[in-house]
């Protein structure tokens, strides 16, 4: 009896791995540039949120467009203002709801630390919404100008993707 090669070729196996990887990379292209953002908008820093999807800022130039009222129907929740002990439930479940992958953007010194109504003896405030969410991008601020929610996006696509498609913007110091 003769030897047989039961082996693999090794001309199929890496074009499967290649066209996988591609594969892979296209989806995240794909959804780094259409994030639909749920809108937890609480306070002063939802104004803001509400001026970057305006005409001005245009926020659709960035893929997220549209903001939606239903969890079920996002993948990126906004959560904007400060947040009670009372409504972080309310919060958990509505990220609960959505659809995965998902991300969240904590927006404004509140939705990040608590802000200014956190002092010594308070009890009715989160201290930031990572305390119950797994936040991907904090933009600070009090309220955050709305370029620097762009600035979030647009670093979020970054952890999306691996790559940046906008170039970081440059301090400029003024004396």
């Amino acid at each position: 009896m003769g030897t047989q090669d039961v082996s693999p070729s090794l001309d199929t196996v890496p074009s499967s791995f290649v066209q996988f990887a591609v594969a892979d990379k296209v989806i995240d292209l794909c959804r780094a540039n259409s994030l639909w953002p749920l809108t937890f908008g609480i306070a002063c820093c939802a104004i803001e949120m509400m001026c970057t999807g305006a005409a001005r800022f245009d926020l659709s130039r960035f893929g997220a467009e549209v903001f939606r009222p239903s969890p079920r129907q996002s993948d990126l929740m906004i959560v904007a203002g400060t947040i009670s002990n009372k409504m972080a439930p309310g919060i958990k479940t509505l990220y609960d709801q959505m659809p995965e992958p998902k991300w969240v953007i904590a927006l404004g010194n509140c939705a990040i630390s608590g802000g200014p109504f956190v002092y010594e003896g308070q009890y009715g405030i989160v201290e930031g919404a990572d305390k119950f969410l797994p936040v991907d991008v904090y933009v600070p601020g009090c309220p955050p100008r709305p370029e620097a929610l762009i600035e979030g996006i647009i670093e979020l696509e970054y952890k999306i993707t691996g790559w940046r498609r906008w170039p970081k913007p440059k301090p400029e110091w003024r004396e």
